[in-house]
């Protein structure tokens, strides 16, 4: 090959001239490996989506894809969907409740997706197959979630006796999303015989997770402040189990807080249960304390069957989901009555222009 350069005034110009005895020939078109009409067939059929049937099957014998799709059935808004979705659990109704339902919460930071790792790492090693619902906080602003908690959770995601699901909260109050005890149901009926639900952290407030697992995990961490602040909190009544975290950064603080938190407890009436609540250490980074904690967890489930008191919670339980159920059918035939919408923008207006009070209002729509 070479260069012929010329020059002029305001432009260079690069001429280039090939000396080579190879050449390439058009090649021939290669006919396609798959029928074109059998590619449009299934594009087709992924738009609608699987049938009922499709997906009961595939759950009960444990496909994760249509899990997959089972779940987010169950979390859209669509009407159709939404018949769908109520289809399926109802179907995988019997096959479900034989697995332990664990909570966990704590504020954010306390190490709750690296605690779910580990432990999780550790039931799959002994031949459980572990499901994690992890509920990601919703902006107020753009609605939005980030879904992340599964980058957190490198080594759990890929096992493959374990399934990750994060699930946005959607505004729901709790800590938990709307739809976590039918998600929960479809776990079940998978195969999965630990199902572990992550709140979002918000530290105070997540009654419905309580409402909705057999053992509830708080974690700590020292210095979070002293017997009083631990009193004051209302979810410290709702835990059975307490975990100081990260135990391994400062061993001396960590069973000081664990001293506080159990005379704190002393405080409190004993639970419906009858379970003393334990106080412990344990460390997510260094796996110090997983193997008791988990141990408790059985000693909780074990208690609690002789005493009846675990299946008189899930009893309690389902009664509370027919409630909200119930409720939540009601907002939602109320929303979609026909012309609702355009009354309401009209009291809107008459509120704002002072003409009524927003609980006349209420009364009126309500009527």
């Amino acid at each position: 090959m070479r260069y012929l350069y010329t020059m002029d005034d305001k432009h260079l110009y690069s001429n280039f001239e090939y000396d080579s005895a190879l050449s390439v020939q058009e090649g021939v078109k290669q006919p396609e490996q798959v029928n074109s009409s059998y590619v449009e067939r299934m594009r087709a059929r992924r738009r609608q989506g699987p049938t009922t049937e499709e997906l009961i099957s595939g759950i009960l014998h444990g496909d994760r894809t249509l899990l997959s799709r089972a779940i987010t059935l169950v979390e859209s808004s669509l009407y159709a969907h939404q018949q769908q979705a109520q289809e399926v659990i109802e179907r995988c109704l019997p096959y479900s409740g034989k697995s332990v339902r664990l909570g966990i919460t704590g504020v954010p930071g306390a190490g709750k997706s690296t605690t779910i790792e580990a432990l999780g790492k550790m039931l799959t090693a002994h031949g459980h197959k572990v499901a994690v619902l992890a509920i990601d906080p919703s902006s107020e602003r753009s609605k939005g979630s980030i879904l992340g908690d599964k980058t957190r959770m490198e080594e759990l995601s890929v096992d493959p006796n374990a399934f990750i699901r994060p699930s946005p909260s959607a505004g729901s109050l709790g800590g938990v999303a709307r739809k976590t005890r039918e998600i929960i149901t479809l776990c079940e009926a998978a195969g999965f015989d630990v199902v572990i639900v992550e709140t979002v952290g918000v530290g105070q407030s997540e009654v419905a997770a309580h409402s909705m697992v057999d053992f509830f995990l708080l974690l700590q961490l020292a210095n979070t402040g002293d017997e009083l602040q631990g009193i004051k909190r209302g979810i410290m009544e709702m835990a059975d189990m307490i975990c100081i975290n990260k135990c391994e950064l400062d061993k001396q603080r960590s069973e000081l807080a664990a001293a506080q938190f159990r005379n704190a407890l002393h405080l409190f009436p004993m639970p419906e249960s009858g379970w003393t609540v334990k106080v412990t250490l344990c460390s997510a980074y260094t796996h110090e304390g997983i193997d008791e904690l988990w141990n408790s967890v059985m000693e909780y489930v074990t208690f609690t069957k002789q005493n009846g008191y675990f299946y008189h919670k899930r009893q309690q339980q389902n009664l509370r989901i027919m409630t909200e159920a119930l409720e939540n059918g009601l907002r939602e035939r109320f929303y979609n009555t026909p012309g609702i919408e355009e009354r309401i923008e009209a009291l809107k207006k008459d509120i704002l222009d002072n003409k009524i009070s927003p609980y006349a209002a209420a009364d009126q729509l309500l009527a």
